[in-house]
């Protein structure tokens, strides 16, 4: 019999759901009166001995998680958890999961980390090298320390040594690393204990002082690993087909993947599933919630804990990789009946195996609110959303994905057959980057732009040396069916419809309700499709570029005959709600797309720059989002307090732009390097670089760049090096190491005209 799949649970009394369990040999019979009774729950006594300045017991719905089967193995899960919803949500999906062979789960071994901060170090590198050499010794104080957990085949097992450079206020800093196998225990006392047992010993080998020792929530040694494969035919329902709901599992995971706004909502949703299990089961479950989201932004950035696919055969495949250290011993037993109950009820007989069954109610309880998600959204008809998924379903090529998305939407018809009459089209035509716009009126486009020498100084007064890039930001207007305002940036997933009369939720709709109220066309409905290429808060001028496209549009459609001028003035002002206090050069690249040597003013001095012929650059992309307002007013600030330090750096900026201008005009490409060069240790001393930036820039010296530097605010964003003699060798290197790079080229031939 399959002892957990218990048919229609839910819609049985306590008591007969209490007599299945008991039938089916989940509980005994003193565990059964026991929750029957009511003797399982916590009495003010006993909590008066858990906590301090006790004066009554809060209660919490017990409830279970059924139809589990993991590793071949039936189980019934505890959750304790207020939220409706969650509880039929896994039940749902395990069910779903185990029709289909169930969850693989594995757990690494249950390895806790301590850690012991090591200050006044007077030097680093042979203390290190002494923590080294003496490790059997330090490991085998700190076993001496709890002979009872060596015994049960646990105990210290490794130690590392990590350095910290040195920081404002303070030197470098030595921190050894513990590695505790905990085996069913919690561990946190144990390694705490071993902790403040070795550290006489670091001090002496080390000769510096030790301040903190205590251990680490984040438990990156203790990963549980879980997955299922589901036939896509399994998924079908409310309407939609399998394959459909499938694809836009696969999607919204993809959202959650790259955006962090995403992934917060979509790790919060896993950790509705963990956290209640690990609450049964009298497990620290704020540790566990601390592990889980600082592991899903150990990378570049915060990031999303599972991974949706479509396996060859057309099954949707999830996995989910997330650090649990749990226990199955400890205080929390003696104190509190339910928690011994809970874990007879799941039958666990270690505490790798607990943490494998969280890890599959977990992946559980992700793919019920992706389901629902992806269900639900379709039948509110958000376009974007849907004719991503079926561009998917139809086989659109990453080369041509986001065209075949744009023309689904505008097309009105977001069906499979129309996204493969598209990619038919795109496959023959000589052109695949197409757009449906092209062939149409009420079109506008802005360019993007590098900032080759002279970012933030040029916020000062000081000269700026930009180029255009063969990115740009087109858009185009229409008449809409609605009061209003539309708004669609399929390839940003930006689907909005407001009046340009109420609030703006975010600085997009105040930049788009102060070009309809500056033209005088707040009464008009209005359709706005944003078509972009260059990528979005990533130091290319994107958001300038936007506004500029969308004035054009706007002007084009309206028949307003704007000139060059009078659309740069209104992008300027949209500039500022972007970044507050803009220097005026994006928003003149995007409208003129000239090589440019720039100085604010009134008026600007331009002087445009001839370049004998083509210059090949690779612009590097970070990844990480670029807020120029929040590193414009970071340097603000710092040159506030240190005025004469940073006006020095500032004028520094402004002649090597100047010195950068004659050499590019003189194609001395060596000498524009080192000059580029120069500025990058200029900008990383007004502090808006970021390691991933730096990381690009030394991968594309490494290759053979001349010169590379952050361009735009930093902080992330984009890098642009300089690459006259192999540029695609620099962009595979940037590839090679996780970012995306772009081989292009500035100067010769000026890039196509924008109005």
């Amino acid at each position: 019999m399959d002892r957990s799949r218990i048919s229609e649970f839910y819609k049985k009394s306590r008591a007969e759901r209490l007599q299945v369990l008991l039938e089916r040999k989940f509980l005994d019979g003193a565990d059964h009166h026991a929750l029957a009774s009511g003797d399982s729950v916590l009495d003010p006594d006993g909590a008066d001995h858990m906590v301090e300045n006790v004066i009554g017991v809060f209660g919490l719905p017990l409830g279970l998680g059924v139809n589990f089967l993991v590793n071949g193995k039936d189980y019934v899960v505890p959750m304790v958890v207020e939220e409706p919803s969650i509880i039929a949500a896994v039940s749902s999906a395990a069910r779903l999961v185990r029709d289909a062979g169930g969850f693989v789960s594995e757990a690494s071994e249950p390895v806790l980390i301590g850690q012991v901060q090591v200050v006044e170090v007077p030097h680093v590198a042979k203390a290190r090298a002494a923590v080294l050499q003496n490790k059997s010794e330090i490991l085998n104080l700190a076993n001496s320390l709890h002979p009872k957990l060596v015994a049960r085949g646990g105990g210290a097992r490794d130690l590392e040594v990590i350095l910290h450079p040195a920081s404002a206020g303070h030197d470098e800093m030595l921190i050894v690393h513990l590695l505790v196998d905990t085996r069913d225990a919690m561990g946190a006392n144990l390694v705490n204990t071993m902790c403040e047992g070795v550290a006489t010993l670091i001090e002496e080998l080390t000769e510096g002082k030790v301040f903190l020792r205590i251990l680490s929530n984040l438990t990156d040694r203790s990963l549980v690993r879980a997955r299922c494969v589901i036939p896509a035919d399994r998924l079908a329902g409310k309407g939609f087909a399998g394959g459909d709901v499938r694809d836009g599992i696969v999607l919204a995971n993809e959202f959650a993947i790259v955006d962090a706004y995403r992934a917060a909502t979509h790790n919060k949703g896993i950790m509705n599933g963990i956290d209640p299990v690990a609450i049964a089961t009298g497990n620290d479950w704020r540790a566990i919630e601390a592990a889980a989201h600082a592991y899903a932004g150990r990378g570049q950035g915060y990031t999303a804990l599972t991974r949706w696919l479509a396996d060859d055969k057309g099954n949707l495949v999830g996995s989910i990789e997330v650090p649990i250290k749990v226990g199955i011993v400890g205080g929390s037993l003696q104190s509190n009946k339910s928690v011994g109950i809970a874990l007879r009820m799941l039958g666990v007989k270690t505490a790798r195996e607990l943490a494998a069954v969280m890890g599959a109610v977990g992946l559980a309880q992700n793919f019920s609110a992706l389901r629902a998600l992806v269900t639900d959204g379709i039948q509110r008809g958000h376009m974007t959303l849907h004719a991503r998924s079926v561009a998917v379903t139809a086989g659109a090529t990453p080369e041509i994905f986001d065209t075949v998305v744009e023309e689904l939407i505008q097309s009105g018809e977001i069906k499979v057959w129309k996204a493969e009459e598209i990619i038919s089209r795109l496959k023959t035509t000589t052109r695949p980057t197409s757009r449906p716009h092209e062939r149409q009126e009420g079109v506008g486009a802005g360019h993007g732009k590098v900032i080759l020498l002279g970012e933030h100084a040029v916020v000062y007064g000081t000269h700026a040396l930009a180029a255009p890039v063969p990115l740009a930001i087109e858009a185009q207007a229409q008449d809409g069916d609605k009061d209003g305002v539309e708004l669609l940036i399929p390839r940003w997933g930006v689907e909005e419809r407001w009046s340009p009369h109420a609030e703006p939720r975010h600085s997009l709709q105040a930049s788009v309700n102060l070009i309809l109220q500056k033209l005088e066309l707040t009464r008009r409905k209005t359709r706005i499709e944003v078509f972009p290429q260059v990528p979005r808060a990533m130091g290319l001028g994107g958001s300038a570029a936007l506004a500029v496209a969308v004035i054009r549009a706007v002007s084009a459609h309206f028949r307003l005959g704007l000139t060059d001028d009078a659309v740069n003035a209104l992008a300027f002002e949209c500039e500022k709600i972007a970044h507050g206090t803009p220097s005026g050069i994006d928003n003149t690249m995007a409208t003129y797309g000239r090589l440019l040597l720039y100085k604010r003013g009134t008026p600007p001095l331009m002087r445009e720059l001839n370049v004998p012929k083509p210059i090949p650059i690779v612009i590097g992309v970070s990844g990480v989002e670029s807020l120029t307002a929040k590193m414009v007013a970071k340097v603000r600030a710092a040159y506030e307090r240190h005025e004469r330090m940073y006006q020095r750096i500032f004028d520094e900026l402004d002649t090597l732009a100047q010195q950068a201008a004659g050499a590019l005009e003189g194609y001395q490409l060596e000498e524009l390097g080192e000059l580029m060069n120069v500025a990058q240790g200029l900008l990383n001393a007004l502090g808006v670089s970021s390691w991933e930036l730096e990381e690009l820039v030394e991968i594309a010296r490494n290759h053979g760049a001349l010169g590379a530097k952050l361009t735009g605010g930093g902080g992330g964003g984009s890098m642009v090096a300089l690459c006259p003699e192999g540029a695609e060798r620099v962009a595979e290197a940037m590839q090679r190491a996780g970012y995306k790079a772009l081989v292009t080229a500035i100067g010769g031939v000026p890039p196509r005209g924008a109005s």
